[in-house]
């Protein structure tokens, strides 16, 4: 390797790659000559610094200094760069500036802030609330009341110990009597249920065996990045993805550090947006990782007349109430008002006391005199309103916290004068009032409570309470509008061309809740919604009790998705699916009865006989689910962007929400299958014409003509590639078929790229484009 710094490079596709012990760096090695084989240019590797004991992710990192020992070291990964040079691939990693995992006895920075308090050199790593709970940092490890789990607690030496957990003593404490010890601390181990309200360090979501970095800080920055950027700038590494931005306290700024510390690497943002959001245009990266073209390409399929037609069945079916999963919306705000109460409590008290603190010590009048419990409660009712992740300094805030939504909040207030805490609140969030370094904080704690909660609310509570289509419920998707228009599709595309054309696309991720192939199946249903009512209510009647509508909805599509009553695989899915929706059992509030009872309705369901009634529906619509398999994996290589193929997903791919979607693959596939050499033939393509597809490339939607023109999806790369997809399969045969639709193709010869036989030119009869597999893929025959 080089110690130069190369030259930035943009992929032309990715392959991600779950590293864990084991799938180590030699494995991902062993796998190169194969994956090089498909077309991609890059290998996109989970995080790979050193990170807690067996963990199969990788995000729970104890050390930036150092690349994990469990899957090769360093050596192991400068050994896998050579190999995937050898073979014309670069790597990209995953890199996490957002939190560190909270595991004293891994994590040495952690352990000396722990031993020496705000005073120690790693004090500015992590973002603690010093000021709170009498200036010692909440440990929640105990398994109950501090009294029932004292005599657990031991003095080893200068260690306190606690079954598996360790925690350094404070000099010249170990010798105390253990309450006394205790009091000693810089820290105070107590029972995990006070995490939810009592926690005074930042987590990542709600999860507090993370806790938050202050990368921020440049010292921090620097210490946390070095060896990333070392391996960046001796070409180990091509370029970076960035998880979870939407957690730090300066997104912004952020960003900008790191573009000029990589050189300008190709980096790309795990940022979700909403319908219509924009990425902020000032940040220096290619783009998101892609969960906005799969909203895009998901919604394509999905037919819009159908998704009605399914609510309303849904709806007879399941008789969910209006909050709890009868309606987008509703359920959406009742999940945010839950998560702000209960799972967040702790920060919405510590972003309230921010709030109180500012009010109090302001010299404006319109500040003073509000009392801690409006300013909290104008907080929440704010909170909950937003549409989109987080605020950014970069952006228009005012378009996120509206006038509108500051209207809605002022009606929780009994007493209209109290009502004015929301303006004030409002103003604290736009910096009009408290602007500048005294606002700072807040403005930063309200945007990143902001995205905890969205996250918490949305995807973590109400895609588990509004289930009448489970391929919406997925990670960047709009279930209440699933359906997206060709208009809408193309749109997108050329906004992304124009804007931000080498950012990262995909369809699935190890944190997609289901894959792209369980999802394309799905759509089905909404061509089909009188069929799959039918199928549903002979499956139930078969299957005698279900504890609820909701979860027997979701059960038999998730059935009908996979394709087969694997019980090992759907249980663990639906135990999951019922203890996030958090409506009869929860995580941390589990029902053994009802729990039990949804784990005898799916072996007598789904996993029984009556789940034939959905598999044999799932087997009559095997061509259109074959369509749609196809039809997503060639949008999703052809669109704007540069794709991103997770592991095994080029074959037909189906896994559901994690773990099972994060399982080891086979390289290479033992029965690759007809999406795996479509795959193959467009990864390949764009390795071969790079300039159709790059920086500079253009996109044009090609209309068809003909009474069957809306089945026919279609757009030209640079005039030099062509791809063309079928929509709505289902509903094109029962209309008749293609019969004279034609599609009028740019001017030249073109060669289907994976049947180079056939040519076409001209207006082409559809069926005749769609000859062998609903799907086409033509490049411009080259003169000569």
């Amino acid at each position: 390797m080089t110690s130069e710094r190369p030259e930035p490079v943009v992929p032309t596709a990715t392959y991600r790659l779950q590293l864990q012990p084991a799938f180590p760096f030699a494995a991902a090695e062993e796998a190169v000559p194969y994956l090089a084989s498909l077309g991609v240019s890059h290998l996109h590797l989970s995080p790979v610094l050193e990170a807690v004991p067996g963990s199969t992710h990788g995000y729970d990192v104890v050390d930036h200094a150092r690349v994990r020992e469990e899957l090769g070291g360093e050596e192991g990964l400068r050994a896998l760069a050579r190999t995937a040079r050898e073979h014309r691939l670069g790597l990209i990693a995953d890199i996490v500036p957002n939190h560190m995992a909270m595991a004293p006895r891994h994590n040495h920075a952690l352990w000396e802030v722990l031993r020496e308090g705000p005073g120690s050199p790693y004090a500015r790593w992590f973002d603690i609330d010093w000021e709170a709970r009498g200036g010692q940092v909440l440990l929640p490890v105990l398994g109950g009341p501090l009294g029932g789990e004292i005599d657990a607690l031991r003095v080893d030496g200068d260690v306190l110990r606690y079954h598996d957990h360790e925690f350094p003593l404070r000099e010249g404490t170990a010798g105390l009597p253990l309450p006394r010890l205790l009091d000693a601390q810089w820290y105070r181990p107590v029972w995990w249920r006070l995490a939810r309200t009592e926690l005074n360090y930042r987590r990542f979501f709600s999860i507090s065996e993370l806790i938050g970095v202050r990368v921020e800080d440049p010292e921090v920055f620097a210490a946390t990045h070095a060896k990333t950027l070392q391996l960046l700038r001796e070409g180990v590494l091509d370029g970076l993805r960035v998880d979870h931005p939407d957690g730090l306290a300066d997104p912004d700024g952020y960003l900008a550090r790191l573009h000029e510390a990589t050189g300008g690497r190709w980096t790309v943002v795990e940022k979700i947006l909403a319908a219509g959001e924009p990425l902020p245009p000032s940040w220096p990266v290619a783009g998101t990782t892609g969960y906005d073209a799969l909203r895009h390409v998901d919604g394509v399929l999905t037919d819009p007349a159908g998704v009605g037609e399914l609510l309303g069945g849904y709806r007879r079916f399941a008789a969910p109430q209006t909050d709890r999963g009868g309606q987008w919306d509703a359920t959406v705000r009742r999940a945010a008002y839950k998560v702000l109460t209960y799972e967040l409590a702790a920060e919405t008290d510590r972003l309230a006391r921010t709030a109180s603190r500012l009010c109090a010590a302001s010299a404006d009048p319109a500040l003073r005199d509000r009392a801690p419990w409006a300013l909290r409660t104008a907080l929440e009712e704010l909170l909950v309103r937003l549409g989109v992740y987080r605020p950014y300094e970069s952006g228009d805030t005012a378009s996120v916290v509206t006038e509108e939504a500051a209207a809605q909040a002022r009606l929780a207030f009994v007493v209209p004068e109290e009502a004015g805490a929301v303006d004030v609140v409002r103003d604290l969030v736009l910096g009009v009032a408290c602007p500048g370094a005294e606002g700072a904080e807040f403005r930063a704690r309200f945007a990143q409570t902001a995205s905890a909660l969205r996250a918490k609310s949305v995807e973590d509570t109400a895609f588990y309470r509004y289930v009448p289509l489970l391929s919406a419920t997925e990670v960047g998707g709009e279930p209440g509008s699933p359906a997206v228009s060709p208009a809408e599709f193309h749109a997108h595309c050329a906004r992304v061309q124009r804007d931000w054309p080498s950012t990262g696309t995909v369809v699935s991720t190890h944190d997609t809740k289901r894959s792209a192939d369980v999802r394309a199946a799905l759509a089905v249903l909404t061509e089909c919604p009188g069929r799959w009512a039918d199928a549903v209510t002979a499956a139930t009647r078969a299957a005698g009790d279900v504890p609820d509508g909701q979860l027997a909805w979701a059960a038999w599509q998730t059935l009908f998705g996979l394709g087969e009553p694997d019980g090992e695989r759907i249980g663990p899915a639906l135990l999951k699916h019922v203890r996030e929706a958090g409506l009869y059992t929860s995580w941390t509030e589990r029902e053994p009865a009802y729990e039990e009872a949804v784990t005898a309705f799916l072996a007598a369901g789904p996993c029984g006989p009556p789940g034939r009634h959905v598999t044999a529906l799932r087997d009559a619509l095997a061509d259109p689910v074959r369509t749609n398999v196809l039809s997503a994996a060639l949008l999703h290589l052809t669109m704007p962007g540069v794709p991103d193929v997770y592991q095994g997903s080029e074959t037909e791919f189906r896994a559901l929400v994690d773990p099972d979607n994060r399982g080891l693959v086979r390289f290479p596939p033992s029965e690759p299958g007809e999406k795996a050499a479509l795959t193959r033939a467009a990864l390949r393509l764009r390795a071969r014409r790079p300039e159709a597809f790059g920086d500079t490339a253009s996109y044009a939607p090609l209309p068809a003509e003909g009474p069957a023109a809306d089945h026919c999806l279609a757009f030209s790369r640079s005039g030099e590639v062509v791809t063309a997809v079928t929509r709505l399969s289902l509903r094109l045969a029962e209309a008749g078929g293609w019969r004279d639709t034609r599609l009028a193709l740019p001017p030249g010869r073109w060669a289907d790229a994976q049947y180079p036989e056939r040519e076409f030119s001209g207006p082409t009869p559809v069926a005749d484009l769609f000859g062998r597999v609903p799907v086409v893929l033509l490049a411009r025959v080259e003169q000569g």
